[in-house]
């Protein structure tokens, strides 16, 4: 008989956006979770099912505003709102005992002045930079587990790090002559008026973007630094594709010397439940992965070069947000990791 496990109070903070409502969507299926709060200043008062009707008959909560949360009676907060944020609040929580789970970027870069050039702001928190756990769990999961606070990853450094890591710590590739063709859809960009990102400017269009530096690339490089001991370096460019959902990402890396791709990555990766190593020449697919906490892996080796091509692809709204920080809380509550996110990717 399974022993009964205590229910957990969680807040949501930034209830609106596209990661906030995929993280109400996989928590409402979660047996050992209440969502207790979701906070919106734009929609306090409102039903969240008047606002989202696809949580109608299972969600009572209206918003509330920021201001108005009760942080007291909470165990767990998510914040799912834009960077900056979280970073005020979660000296509080964590002194009064909260767990918080940041699924934006304020804690994600270990160098302050790293995060204060690339974001344009002071960081509020800095006593807690250190103290913050990174949250990708094929890595950290030891120290996941005694975290109060967590760094949720984002979407293009989830896909590209695990395409990554198992060679660099074997010291297998080059690590400063890394090149990151990544694709997301347009979801990843979240809820912004931007001309650009309505669908019928987005629509059979393809585009390249932050192209003079991208954010994700300073936590790309010092989280990978870190796993494997080395500088590493990356010329990262993301692009802007016509779908709602996924993340692809090609990356191309010079081979120090001859392995099999396959018995590495299959090995490094045996024991991983949201890790899929597909075979060498199979490259995966987005739609293979929609809408799931999968990330899915191939690579090609390419003949007469030292060039080897590893394919990576994951769910933005899943893997890349949402589903990873569900993934961190079973983690951290020592609960079964794939509780709430062991879910079927859809189709079509």
């Amino acid at each position: 008989m399974e022993i009964m496990k205590k229910i957990s109070r969680i807040s949501i903070f930034g209830g609106t956006g596209y990661t906030g409502v995929e993280l109400i969507r996989l928590l409402l299926s979660h047996p050992y979770v209440e969502i207790y709060q979701i906070t919106s200043r734009k929609d306090k008062g409102k039903r969240v099912d008047e606002v989202y009707p696809s949580f109608r008959g299972m969600l009572n909560n209206k918003f509330v505003s920021p201001e108005d949360a009760d942080l007291e009676n909470v165990d767990i907060v998510f914040f799912a709102t834009p960077n900056g944020i979280a970073m005020n609040y979660a000296d509080n929580l964590i002194s009064n005992g909260k767990i918080v789970i940041d699924l934006a970027a304020d804690f994600r870069i270990k160098d302050k002045g790293v995060w204060e050039k690339w974001y344009g702001m002071e960081h509020k928190s800095p006593n807690l930079i250190d103290k913050a756990v990174y949250g990708l769990p094929e890595i950290n999961r030891d120290s996941i587990k005694k975290a109060k606070l967590i760094a949720n990853p984002g979407c293009y450094p989830t896909a590209i790090q695990l395409a990554l890591i198992p060679l660099l710590k074997k010291k297998l590739i080059n690590p400063i002559s890394i090149i990151a063709d990544a694709k997301s859809g347009i979801s990843g960009a979240g809820k912004n008026l931007e001309l650009k990102l309505l669908m019928s400017e987005a629509e059979e269009d393809f585009r390249a973007y932050g192209i003079a530096g991208h954010r994700h690339l300073p936590e790309i490089e010092e989280n990978l630094a870190n796993i494997c001991g080395d500088e590493v370096k990356l010329t990262f460019i993301p692009h802007l594709v016509p779908m709602i959902r996924g993340i692809h990402a090609t990356i191309y890396v010079d081979c120090i010397e001859n392995f099999n791709a396959e018995e590495i990555f299959e090995s490094f990766y045996k024991e991983e439940p949201f890790v899929d190593i597909m075979p060498a020449d199979m490259p995966p697919n987005t739609k293979s992965v929609r809408a799931s906490n999968f990330c899915r892996i191939s690579f090609h080796k390419e003949k007469a070069s030292n060039r080897l091509i590893i394919f990576s692809v994951i769910d933005n709204l899943m893997k890349g947000a949402a589903g990873q920080a569900v993934q961190n809380m079973n983690i951290m509550m020592d609960w079964q990791e794939s509780t709430g996110i062991n879910l079927v990717p859809i189709t079509p």
